[in-house]
C-alpha cells in the first residue's frame, strides 16, 4: 500500500460523495481524477498487478495537469482489496471493466450483490445497453445505467447517461447531477441504442470517411484537414445543429431546412455503405501512418490535451454559447 494513498474507511459526510471506481486503467483512472478534484471520497478496486501504484502515478498526472494540484487530494483515495470492500459504502459506483459482454455481466451483477440500496451503478460501456450488462443482476438491476465518457475522460466533459428501461426519474437525475458536480456536461439518451449517441455519430462520419478513401476521392490526410481545419472548428464551439441554424440568418433552422434541406437530402442518400475489408483497413492504416509519418505520437496527444485545456477555459468566458 502506497504511504501517500489512505487505508482507512470512507465517509461522505463532510467530503463530498462515496463514490466507488471499479477497474482503474485509463478511464477508471480519468474517473478517480475528476471525483477527486470536485471534493469527492474515492475507493478503487482493479484485481490485475500493479494497479495500484499504476492508479496513483495517472491520477497525480491527471491532477497536475487539470487542477495544477499536486496530490492534495489524494488524502481521499483508498485502494481496496477487494470488490466488496470497495463498493460496501458507496453512493455511486463506476465501472470500467473489459469491453466483454460476459465480464461486464458477471462484475456488475457482483457490484449490484454488495453494494447499498442507495447506490446508482454506473458502466462506462462504449456500446452495451444497460439492459444487457444488467442482466445478470438480481438484487437491484434497474439502478444500473450506462455513464459513457470521452477519451480523454480526465479533459473531456461529455458523458452519455443512458438509464434502464422503467428507471425512476430520480435515479437519472441524481445521476446528471453527480456529473454534473465534478464538471461534466451530461446527456441523457432516452433509448437503448448499440453504440448510445456520439458513437454513432461518429460512426456516421467514419462510414463516409472510409468511403471516399475506399474509392480514391481523398486522401486520410486530407480527410482529416477537412474536418479539423473545418466543421471541427467550429463544432467545437457549437454544436451541427446549432451551427447549422446560425447559418440561415435570421431565418435560423427554418430557413436552412427550407432551403438546403433537399440537397442535403440528396448528399445524405447518396452516402455510401462500407465493408472493413483486408484492403480498406491497410489503406487506412498505410493513409494514417504517412499523415503522422516523423511525428511523436506523445507529443501528439499531450498537445491535443493542451489544446482542449485552453479550449474548454475559453468557453467559459463566452456565456451565451449553450
Amino acid at each position: 500500500m502506497s504511504a501517500e494513498m489512505n487505508t482507512g474507511p470512507v465517509n461522505a459526510t463532510n467530503e463530498g460523495l462515496a463514490i466507488a471506481v471499479i477497474g482503474t486503467g485509463v478511464i477508471g483512472a480519468a474517473w478517480v481524477s475528476g471525483f477527486l478534484a470536485a471534493g469527492h471520497s474515492v475507493t478503487a478496486f482493479d484485481p490485475a498487478d500493479g494497479a495500484e501504484e499504476r492508479l496513483l502515478e495517472q491520477v497525480k498526472a491527471n491532477l497536475e495537469v487539470t487542477t495544477g494540484i499536486k496530490g492534495s487530494q489524494l488524502d481521499r483515495l483508498v485502494f481496496a482489496p477487494t470488490l466488496a470492500e470497495a463498493v460496501a459504502s458507496a453512493d455511486f459506483v463506476q465501472e470500467n471493466g473489459p469491453e466483454r459482454l460476459e465480464v461486464k455481466q458477471a462484475m456488475l451483477a457482483e457490484v449490484d450483490a454488495v453494494a447499498p440500496e442507495k447506490a446508482i451503478i454506473a458502466s462506462s460501456t462504449s456500446g452495451f445497453s444497460p439492459s444487457e450488462i444488467s442482466a445478470e443482476a438480481t438484487k437491484a438491476p434497474g439502478r444500473i445505467i450506462v455513464g459513457h465518457p470521452f477519451n480523454p475522460a480526465h479533459l473531456v466533459p461529455l458523458v452519455e447517461v443512458v438509464p434502464t428501461p422503467g428507471a425512476s426519474a430520480e435515479l437519472v437525475d441524481r445521476a446528471l447531477k453527480i456529473y454534473r458536480s465534478i464538471g461534466k456536461k451530461p446527456i441523457l439518451v432516452r433509448a437503448e441504442l448499440p453504440g448510445h449517441v456520439v458513437n454513432r455519430l461518429q460512426a456516421a462520419l467514419w462510414q463516409e470517411a472510409y468511403s471516399l478513401v475506399n474509392e480514391g476521392v481523398v486522401s486520410v490526410s486530407d480527410i482529416d484537414t477537412a474536418i479539423s481545419y473545418g466543421p471541427g472548428l467550429r463544432w467545437a464551439i457549437l454544436g451541427p445543429l446549432a451551427q447549422q441554424s446560425l447559418s440561415g440568418g435570421s431565418g435560423g433552422m427554418r430557413h436552412v431546412l427550407d432551403h438546403l434541406g433537399p440537397p442535403q437530402e440528396v448528399w445524405m442518400h447518396d452516402l455510401k455503405q462500407v465493408h472493413l475489408d483486408v484492403d480498406l483497413k491497410e489503406k487506412l492504416i498505410a493513409g494514417v501512418d504517412d499523415e503522422l509519418a516523423g511525428r511523436d505520437s506523445a507529443a501528439i496527444a499531450r498537445q491535443r490535451d493542451e489544446m482542449l485545456i485552453s479550449l474548454l477555459e475559453l468557453k467559459t468566458r463566452y456565456e451565451e454559447l449553450p
